[in-house]
């Protein structure tokens, strides 16, 4: 459940970095935006991973 959720967030996390692209915003903010988006990923992946 919390997989899917985390990888609903680190979609809108990168298209929000997308945004800030085209709309020539600061490049710090997407490079967070992007990290953060990767972050929530891997966090989705790490849950999936059976308990060992």
């Amino acid at each position: 459940m919390w997989s899917i959720v985390l990888m609903g967030l680190a979609g809108l996390l990168a298209g929000g970095a997308l945004s800030f692209r085209q709309q020539k915003k600061p490049l710090w903010t997407q490079i967070a935006f992007s990290v953060l988006a990767a972050m929530s990923l891997l966090a989705a992946y790490l849950l999936t991973l059976p308990a060992a």
